[in-house]
């Protein structure tokens, strides 16, 4: 016996989106990193309240994520965590929750992610795995068609898609924020 201690696992919750500045239950520690690994993210899920999302979108330009500790050191009680936070359900709901561990091939949408998690140290990573939708067509909806989505909301709608927008992260700086921004106003406001 060496007397050395066994290290506790470590792993990251990737984000882009409301998991930052709502976290709600989610077993994380509350420091979220600005140094994530580059994933194609955009604005082009409609969600079931009609605010505009971010999801991973191959069509998307990538971008730097966000990135905090998750206090699970088991990968599955992580992805049940994760599932759990953004109320996915159904038979395949652990299917919508992407996962890295060390020794993984580089997800398709993060090729950067097993360099970049080994890196820092970590052994594995989970983030949100939903994909591009527009009404019930699972597709990456225009530039155009987001903006006559948003332009045609009012009331309550409105409220939460604009506020969606405006506090996403200030780094997740994409080609549709830009023009979210120019075409409506819904700036930047990132308060976390």
């Amino acid at each position: 016996m060496s007397g050395e201690r066994e290290r506790t696992p470590r792993i990251a919750c990737l984000a882009w989106g409301s998991l930052v500045w709502d976290p709600r239950q989610l077993p994380i520690r509350r420091e979220w990193f600005k140094d994530g690994p580059f994933a194609p993210v955009e604005f082009t899920r409609q969600s079931s309240d009609d605010r505009m999302t971010l999801v991973i979108d191959p069509s998307a330009r990538p971008v730097r994520v966000l990135w905090a500790l998750m206090l699970p050191t088991d990968l599955q009680i992580a992805k049940e965590a994760l599932r759990d936070r953004e109320g996915i359900t159904g038979s395949d709901s652990l299917s919508r929750i992407g996962s890295w561990d060390r020794g993984d091939m580089a997800p398709e949408d993060i090729p950067d992610l097993p360099r970049w998690g080994e890196d820092r140290g970590l052994d594995a990573a989970v983030w949100t795995a939903l994909r591009p939708k527009l009404g019930t067509e699972e597709r990456s909806p225009s530039i155009d068609e987001v903006i006559g989505h948003l332009r045609g909301l009012s009331g309550t709608a409105r409220d939460h898609a604009k506020e969606y927008i405006e506090r996403a992260p200030r780094q997740i700086h994409t080609d549709y924020r830009r023009q979210i921004e120019a075409t409506l106003g819904w700036s930047c406001r990132d308060d976390f």
